[in-house]
């Protein structure tokens, strides 16, 4: 059976260089090759969507690919694909570099510039030990193969627009779906998810910082399990321990955690750190919460563009959510469309803080009422991101329900 093999290579002439000495090579075949980390994650996740079977063998990872790291996109792979063996393709041959590429679950690293011999001693090895591993599959071990659960963060354009509150009810409508679902504290010095659903657990995301593989036994341990069915990830009891939580860090705490859970909801507070940095930057959906308001709307402007300047995220990549919107509001959501250049969710979540008071001084914002305006809103956001599965005219009547609840209003007001 012909090997498989898929480069994942962003150089015009490294493409050429690998795609031929790849097509030399015995029973090789090698795929179509994907120019950048995106492509790759996205390529391998269609093909598992349809079977285990349909992945390569072997992804040929070159040192300069992006906009991930090499090491961490190693690292993404061997979580969410473990069937599919990884060779680095790097200049630097040094021993340190082979021993952070095999902590981060590389099979294999070859030297620049290319060797046939090389190249083809490593493939023939890292394919045996593929075919290994989808053996074991076969036989029922307890390995994830899924293409991965969908990951959302929801950041503050400042603090106090609501950002906790949300991460809180898109993760209960989520799991109230019947969707396994993960909810992390990422606002590391001042994350209040414990405060709001009542919890008080040892363990906390720091936890899993200088764990290099956190297998799903790990990650058992370090979650809470709430009444709800939530997985609970919490932000340190002491703030100062949230340094501990390196970008690095956050992005193997991501991709372990989308590895287990169909939704991983990660609050990440109005502060930017290089965790929350990383998680927006691996999100499927980057929701950004605002209020109606000058001061916080120019808060995420300064917060768009500066995602922007670091290449975290690009405007238009990015979701804002308007959160305590009313009718009588002179800033409405398409001029907070026109000055952040971002997408508006179509669902506004209206100005109703006296339902909210009982529950969130009780700390048991997870027994909101269903009448509640705030909870139908935020619930029909979930169904608006496609966190859970609602016919379509449940989803219309959530974002649309009362005068000053949804979308629709503004627009007609706007069209009339």
């Amino acid at each position: 059976m012909p090997t498989r093999i898929l480069p994942a290579v962003g150089e015009a002439d490294a493409v050429r260089s690998i795609t031929t000495l790849l097509s030399q090579l015995p029973d090789a075949e090698p795929v179509a090759p994907v120019g950048d980390s995106t492509q790759l994650i996205d390529t391998l996740a269609r093909l598992a969507a349809e079977s285990v079977d349909e992945l390569p063998e072997v992804v040929v990872v070159h040192e300069r690919i992006g906009p991930v790291p090499a090491l961490e996109l190693i690292r993404e792979v061997a979580l969410r694909f473990p069937a599919v063996g990884v060779i680095l393709v790097t200049s630097d041959a040094s021993p340190g570099l082979f021993q952070a590429a095999m902590d981060y679950g590389a099979r294999g690293l070859v030297a620049l510039p290319l060797s046939y011999e090389e190249l083809a001693s490593r493939v023939q090895a890292v394919a045996q030990w593929s075919v290994g591993v989808r053996r074991h599959l076969g036989a029922g071990g307890d390995v994830f193969t899924g293409v991965g659960g969908t990951v959302i963060t929801v950041s503050g354009a400042k603090g106090g627009t609501g950002a906790t509150l949300t991460a809180i009810q898109l993760a209960l409508a989520a799991q109230a779906s019947g969707r396994s679902t993960a909810l992390v504290d990422m606002d590391l010095q001042t994350g209040d998810i414990a405060s709001y659903l009542d919890v008080q657990f040892r363990r906390s995301v720091v936890d899993l910082a200088a764990i290099t593989d956190i297998s799903p036994r790990v990650l058992a341990d370090a979650v809470f399990r709430h009444d709800t069915g939530l997985a609970l990830l919490l932000a340190p009891a002491e703030g100062e321990r949230g340094e501990d939580v390196t970008d690095r860090a956050a992005r193997q705490i991501v991709s372990a955690l989308r590895s287990r859970y169909e939704i991983v909801v990660i609050d990440c507070g109005a502060q930017l750190n290089g965790a929350g940095a990383a998680a927006v930057e691996m999100a499927d959906r980057a929701l950004l919460i605002t209020t109606p308001d000058v001061v916080a709307v120019r808060g995420a402007k300064r917060a768009v563009r500066m995602w922007d300047r670091l290449q975290i995220r690009k405007a238009e990549e990015t979701t804002v959510v308007v959160n305590r919107h009313s009718r009588a509001t002179e800033i409405q959501p398409p001029l907070i469309q026109k000055i952040t250049g971002t997408a508006v969710a179509a669902t506004v979540v209206p100005a109703n803080f006296k339902e909210l008071q009982s529950v969130v001084d009780a700390g048991r914002i997870h027994e909101l009422e269903n009448k509640s305006a705030v909870k139908q809103a935020l619930w029909g956001l979930a169904g608006e991101l496609g966190l859970v599965k609602v016919p379509e005219g449940a989803q219309r009547a959530g974002r649309f329900r009362g005068g000053d609840r949804g979308a629709g209003s503004f627009r007609r007001r706007k069209e009339g």
